[in-house]
Parts: structure tokens; sequence; C-alpha cells
């Protein structure tokens, strides 16, 4: 069977300085030029300050990688105006390669003088034209600096792609086999649906996480479609990850309905122009007369401001609503008095136990700001919950979204998203309910689909198809989610995913 085997290193940090660590470099070096590969990806930060005499030292160094090599920037080679030395000494700073079977297509996603990245305007047009420009071949890549789902061991979650949710978004749609980044000095592999995600390391900078050491990815492409990466430390120790794309890819759902769920977010009740009370009013009738789902699940920003009179009227608006509800509080609902209300209104949000489905609340929410912490004790509170009721459907439920949502401006809004995320797919959590970001999106990272609702009644969203809530039929082979619109009704499948056995 052939095979594409290709070395992935990033974030070398090439300097006189002491950040460099020559002996590594040359170390990974020598393993790629004795290893049978057939190209070799940089992933960014050749440099440690994009200055001349950095450049100069880096164009040596690369020159020592004897096989093919595509070369891209990261943010630390733009600094100093590094941007026009990268073409000068390293080649163009956006750009595609083909190989058999396959293209890799980079894209410089620096911003000058920051750390966060993004692939905007004019770049994400040209991304969009190259992947269908080559959507015909088996093996697409696209090769960028800047991660693009939050990543595990990192700190806090920052430095990211701004408009990650609709790059994640576009690459999905066209089929793209593989994302290859650095940036972070972590190695680490997700699969994303079909897509993996690959982030290399760093190659030979001092600066690793934890306590590691540096080490570079290896990436096998098969004829069947299966993708092979192997994250390699210079100490020898290996972790390899396998993926076989699904097939097919429609599911029809061959057993009964289990359960079902109405999931909203961002009602934002409020006197203000943008809050739609008959809209709101309307979806209280869906569900009690059309749906009549077994819970409602309230992902937070139940009103715009954490005041009595907004409380008042929300608890009017939701004890109308017959089902069971699981409500928690977004960022809006702990503004100024929230804090107390939400748990007066509405009682502090605990584990539900419905048979076979349990329902895992998660604060994420922090005082005046949209950024939010589940922070050290509250992810090991969660682990420990999701392992007390293996076994069982674990449905998290939970304000801040820990994927990027297309459509809106990534900053970084859960700080310890990355952590958060390994526990979540760690333990295999068989659904993660979120509801962060004003539109509706559903991927499935490793074995755990993650759903986000956009906003069901507030005139402030960023979804074309308009106020929406999602509707989640879980059934004895898989779980199926459809967004509906607000006003009318109408639907749109959002995800359909097979259920893994227990």
């Amino acid at each position: 069977m052939g095979m594409i085997r290709i070395a992935h290193i990033s974030d070398t940090h090439i300097t006189n300085e002491g950040a460099f660590k020559g002996y590594a470099f040359d170390l990974i070096v020598e393993e790629i030029n004795r290893g049978n590969f057939d190209f070799v990806i940089h992933t960014g930060d050749i440099t440690n300050q994009g200055l001349r005499e950095e450049y100069e030292q880096a164009a040596y160094q690369l020159k020592k990688i004897q096989k093919p090599l595509v070369v891209l920037p990261g943010n630390h080679d733009v600094r100093n105006v590094g941007y026009k030395l990268f073409e000068d000494f390293i080649g163009p700073l956006n750009g595609v390669y083909e190989f058999r079977d396959g293209v890799v297509i980079w894209v410089d996603s620096t911003i000058p003088d920051l750390s966060d990245g993004r692939i905007g305007g004019h770049k994400f047009r040209w991304l969009k034209e190259r992947l269908e420009e080559y959507s015909d071949r088996r093996f697409k890549i696209v090769a960028a600096h800047h991660h693009l789902v939050p990543l595990p061991d990192t700190g806090r979650e920052r430095n990211v792609l701004f408009n990650a949710g609709d790059v994640l978004d576009l690459l999905l749609r066209h089929g793209v086999t593989l994302y290859t980044c650095g940036h972070k000095h972590v190695p680490n592999v997700y699969r994303v649906e079909d897509l993996i995600i690959d982030n290399a390391g760093c190659t030979s900078c001092k600066k690793t996480r934890k306590g590691d050491v540096n080490s570079y990815n290896i990436i096998e492409l098969y004829d069947d479609g299966r993708v092979r990466v192997t994250i390699r430390r210079v100490t020898g120790d290996e972790i390899t990850k396998e993926h076989k794309p699904v097939k097919p890819k429609i599911f029809v759902p061959s057993g009964r309905r289990l359960f079902r769920i109405v999931q909203m977010s961002e009602s934002n009740v409020s006197d203000r122009v943008y809050f739609r009370r008959k809209t709101l009013e309307n979806v209280v009738r869906m569900i009690n007369e059309r749906l009549r789902p077994d819970l409602v699940v309230h992902n937070g920003d139940m009103v715009d401001a954490g005041i009595e009179r907004y409380y008042e009227r929300a608890y009017e608006y939701y004890k109308l609503v017959k089902p069971q509800k699981i409500l928690v509080p977004g960022h809006n609902d702990i503004t100024y008095l929230g804090h107390e209300l939400f748990q007066e209104y509405f009682g502090e949000p605990e584990v539900l136990e419905l048979g076979d489905i349990v329902i895992i609340p998660v604060l994420s929410a922090q005082y005046e700001t949209p950024i939010g912490v589940v922070g050290r004790m509250g992810q090991k509170k969660l682990r420990n919950t999701l392992r007390e009721y293996e076994g069982k459907f674990r449905i998290v439920v939970m304000h801040h979204n820990v994927i990027p949502v297309p459509k809106s401006r990534e900053i970084g809004f859960l700080e310890d998203a990355g952590d958060v995320l390994k526990v979540l797919t760690d333990e295999g959590t068989e659904l993660v309910l979120t509801g962060h970001g004003g539109n509706a999106f559903g991927v499935k990272i490793e074995n755990t689909p993650i759903v986000n609702a956009g906003s069901v009644s507030w005139e402030l969203h960023r979804n074309p198809f308009g106020n929406s809530f999602n509707l989640v039929d879980i059934y004895t082979d898989m779980v199926v989610v459809w967004e509906v619109q607000s006003t009318w009704g109408s639907r749109k499948l959002l995800g359909i995913w097979k259920r893994k056995k227990h």
C-alpha cells in the first residue's frame, strides 16, 4: 500500500541568544535526513525575533535539511517587520506545494507585532479558492502557524486565531485531510469530524511546557485514507494516533428515540429594543405544544443584565415552560446583583440524573467579563463527576464554548478551554452543550459531539439562519441535532453522530 511520509517541525526559534538549542535541532534534522520522508513542513517561528542576523543564521540552518521543505511564518518571524526578511531569506508567505495525490496549501496567519493570528479578508478568500482549485486531490493539507482548537497544557488560552471558527468551518466543508500548525510549543493531535488537527511542539527552543522536551511530528498518509500522526520526542519516546475516515457520511437512525432536549441560549430578557419578546413567547409555545421535549437546557445569558426587573420577567417566561429545565448562568446573568438573583429565581444548577441520561452542569461565568473559566479545581471536579457516571449517557452543560464558533471573533472566551476540552475528550463525554457566541455550530472532537446554541431571542446575534434554538434527539444508536428557527420553526440539520458503544 502506498504512503506519503512527512516530517512536521515547528518553533525552532533560531537565534544567537540562549533560546535556540542547536543540538536538538541537529539531532532532529539528522533523524529526518536518515528517514524515508517525502518532504518536511516547518509551521513557523523559524527565528526568535525576526532580525536579519537570525534570518541569516536560519537560512544556513535550514539548508541542513536534505528533503523538500515547506516553510511558513510564525508570529516571532514577523516581529521587527521580519515578514519582509522572510520573503528575502526563506520564501513566499503563502503558497502551494503539490505532491503525489495531494497538496499542501500554506497560509500566513500572523499579525505584525501581535502573538495572535488571523486568516482574514483576502487570505481567507485565497485559501477558499485554492481549496476549490485542488478539490480533486485525495489529500488536502492546510498549514498555518496558529492553533485552530484550544490546546491542553498551554496555560491561559490566548494568542488564538481570531477567526478560528470560520477557518474550521471552511476546512470541514472542503474535506481537508489535515490542518498542521505550531505556535503553542505543545505537541497534540485531535480529530475533528474527519479533519486531523496536528500541532507540533517546539523543535529546538528552550521554552517547552511543563518540563517537556523538544519534539517533532511524523505524518503518514495512506492510500486507503488513513492518517497516522506520531509525536516523536528527542528522548525517543513516541505517541501515535491513527484515524480512518468515517464512511458512509450520512446516517439514518435505526433505533428508537430515547430522549429529546431543547437547547437554547442568549434569550437576554430585558426591556431593551434588542430583546424580541414575541420570538421568545413563540418558542415557549413550540416547546409546550409541538416539540414536547424531556428536558429544556438553557446555556446562559437568560437576562441581558443582572437586575431584579429583568429576572422577574425571565422567571415569568420560563415558568411557562412545562418540561423539566436545567439552567446555567452566562456572563450577563451574573453582572450587578445577578449572582444572587440567579440563585434566588432559578436555583443553583446541580447534576440531574434521568435514568441512563445524566446532565452535568459546569459553571464558567465570571463577574463583569465575557471571559469564562472553569479553573483547575473545577476541571478536577468535572473529571471526577464524569468518571462517577461512566457507563451512562453523560451530557455536560455550560455557557462558554470550548470550540471556536463561525462568524465570531475568537479571543479565548474560556481561558482554560484547552484543559477543559482535554478532560471532556479524555473521558469520552457523550455530549457537550454550550451557548456562547451567538451562532449555532456542532462538531465531533475525538468521540465527543460538541454543540453550541445560537441566540434564541436577542437581535444582536451572528447567525444567518436568524434567532434559533437546537433540538437534540438521542437515539439508541446516534445523536441527531437540528437547528430550529425561533420564528418559523423551520429546521436544518446541525449534526448527526453515531453513539459510541459502551
